[in-house]
C-alpha cells in the first residue's frame, strides 16, 4: 500500500470512495509479494499493481463491484490452469486478493495512518479478511509501539492476541495473513487477519565518498534504502556531490556506526556498503560490523577492492582478532560478476548481491536455472 497511498490519500481527503485490492498471501510464483495494492478510483482509474498485470482486469472489476455493494470480497487467483488463463495468471502463482471500499466514513484512521507512514513512526494496520461472521470482515485495528490500539476486530480477545503478533511484524517491517480461531484463539482456524507493518525504510549506509557512492545511493534509494553516505573528509562528503543520498554525514566510519547502532537505528534489514578500499577507515569499521550479534547485525556487509586488497584486508582483519565464522559474513570483493566497469554498473553489481541475499537468489543466469523464479519469503 505504500507505493500507492499518496493518490490514495488524494482521493480520502476529497472524501472519495476508492475500491482497494491487496495481495494478502501468495503461493508458488506469484509475481507481487503480499501487501502490494491497486486501487480504483472514483474516475475509475486504476493505480498499482497486484500482480504485475496478470489480474488486473478481474481485480479492476470486483474492486467496482465491492464499492457499489460496500462489501469486502477476499478472493483467490489461480488456483487452476483454467482459472488462471481466464484471468491472465499464467505464470502458475496463486493469489489471494481482499478487495475492500475506503472511505473517511470507512476508514477514518486513515489520515493518521499516513502521516506516520510518511513521517517514518512505525504503525501497523490490521484488517479481518475472513470470518465466520461476515459483519467481521473488513474491521481494521491500528496498532503503535508503547500506543493503545485504535479500533476493534470484534473482541478483546482477538484485539489483545492480533495486537501482540503486529507488534512483532512491524520490527520485523513485514507483512502477513495470521490465522487464529472465531474469538482469536492461537490454536484454532476461521479468522484470518492481514497485518501492514509501516516500519521506516530500511537503511543502506554507504561509507566512501566516492564517484562510485553516488552512484550506489542512487540504486539504494531506487530499491527503497533510506540512503546515508559516510566519510571523514569535510571536501568530499558533501550533498552537492550524493544527491541520490537521504543524507550525507562527516565522521570517521566506525564511530558512527557504532553511535548508530547506540542509538537502535541498524538493526537486521541494514545492508553496509563498505567502499573506502583504505584500511585506516575499513578496517576499525568491520570490526565493529562483523563482531555484531545477530539480532543487530546487518544483512548485508559489502567491502569493495582489488582481489589483493581484499586478501590484505582479512589479514589485517584475522590480526585484530576475527574468527573464521566472523569472516564468512563479509561479501569481499563486494558484489556480483557481472563484468561491470562504471560506477553505475557496478553499483547493479552491489544492488544485484544485496537482492540475491535477501530472498535467496542464487546469482545465476535464470536461463540456465530450473524451478519456480520467485522463491518463498
Amino acid at each position: 500500500m505504500r507505493d500507492v497511498l499518496p493518490e490514495l490519500m488524494a482521493w480520502w481527503e476529497a472524501g472519495e470512495t476508492v475500491g482497494v485490492g491487496t495481495v494478502v498471501a501468495t503461493f508458488r510464483s506469484a509475481p507481487r509479494p503480499a501487501g502490494a495494492s491497486m486501487l480504483v478510483g472514483p474516475d475509475e482509474t486504476a493505480v498499482g499493481s497486484v500482480s504485475g498485470g496478470c489480474v488486473e482486469g478481474a481485480v479492476y472489476d470486483l474492486a467496482q463491484t465491492v464499492v457499489a455493494s460496500g462489501e469486502p470480497v477476499l478472493e483467490r487467483y489461480g488456483v487452476s490452469d483454467d482459472d488462471a488463463f481466464a484471468v491472465g495468471l499464467t505464470c502458475g502463482g496463486i493469489l489471494d486478493v481482499f478487495v475492500e471500499q475506503v472511505s473517511r466514513e470507512t476508514f477514518p484512521e486513515l489520515g493518521d495512518v499516513a502521516a506516520d507512514v510518511g513521517a517514518g513512526r512505525p504503525v501497523a494496520l490490521a484488517t479481518v479478511i475472513e470470518h465466520p461472521d461476515p459483519a467481521r470482515v473488513g474491521r481494521r485495528m491500528v496498532v503503535r509501539p508503547d500506543a493503545a490500539a485504535e479500533g476493534s476486530l470484534g473482541s478483546s480477545r482477538a484485539d489483545a492476541a492480533v495486537h501482540d503478533d503486529a507488534l512483532g511484524l512491524l520490527a520485523a517491517g513485514s507483512n502477513a495473513t495470521l490465522t487464529y480461531g472465531p474469538d482469536g484463539e492461537r490454536r484454532g482456524e476461521g479468522m484470518r487477519v492481514f497485518v501492514w507493518g509501516f516500519a521506516p525504510k530500511p537503511r543502506m549506509l554507504v561509507f566512501g565518498a566516492i564517484d562510485f557512492a553516488a552512484a550506489v545511493a542512487k540504486v539504494g534509494s531506487f530499491l527503497g534504502y533510506h540512503v546515508t553516505v559516510c566519510d571523514a573528509r569535510p571536501v568530499f562528503a558533501t550533498s552537492s556531490r550524493f544527491p541520490g543520498a537521504d543524507e550525507v554525514v562527516v565522521d570517521w566510519p566506525h564511530r558512527y556506526l557504532r553511535a548508530e547502532l547506540d542509538a537502535g537505528r541498524i538493526d537486521r534489514r541494514t545492508v553496509l556498503a563498505v567502499l573506502t578500499h583504505d584500511p585506516k577507515f575499513d578496517v576499525p569499521l568491520l570490526e565493529v560490523a562483523l563482531r555484531l550479534g545477530d539480532d543487530v547485525r546487518p544483512g548485508y556487509i559489502g567491502a569493495m577492492g582489488s582481489r589483493r586488497t581484499h586478501e590484505e584486508r582479512l589479514d589485517r582483519l584475522v590480526e585484530a582478532g576475527l574468527s573464521t565464522d566472523e569472516l564468512a559474513l563479509l561479501s569481499s570483493p563486494i558484489g556480483l560478476d557481472l563484468g561491470a566497469r562504471t560506477p553505475e554498473e557496478t553499483a547493479v553489481s552491489i544492488a544485484a548481491e544485496i537482492v540475491a541475499r535477501q530472498w535467496g537468489g542464487s546469482g545465476e543466469r535464470l536461463a540456465t536455472t530450473q524451478g519456480r523464479i520467485h522463491h518463498d519469503d
